[in-house]
């Protein structure tokens, strides 16, 4: 019985791999798009935190120099929190029932 059950714990954990393995791979080819300045800048990236493109509304590149710096970082940021929050989305299905402890994040 013992032993059974340990190749059935073997054999979830396997596929539980795979699962994990297709989603990341997955979750490279989602986009998403953080903005600031009212869409005037905007990062669009990958969940797995690739950047794809950086868009500066040309109005900008006038402006001061320490704003549109301000402007990019928050965008990126934007991008940041938007591929984490949609990476945890997708990957919770793989987690949901396993007994996890507190706090622990899977590496994705």
């Amino acid at each position: 019985m013992m032993k059974n059950q340990l190749a059935g714990l073997m054999k979830q954990a396997q596929a539980m791999q795979d699962n994990m393995k297709k989603a990341q791979e997955a979750l490279a080819l989602i986009e998403v798009e953080g903005q600031a300045g009212a869409g005037m800048v905007k990062v669009v990236m990958t969940c797995k935190n690739d950047v794809k493109r950086v868009s500066i509304d040309p109005s900008l590149l006038g402006d001061d120099k320490d704003m549109l710096e301000d402007l990019v970082a928050a965008a990126f940021n934007d991008a940041v929190r938007k591929a984490e929050a949609t990476a945890s989305e997708k990957m919770s299905g793989l987690t949901a029932g396993m007994p996890l402890p507190p706090g622990f994040k899977m590496p994705f």
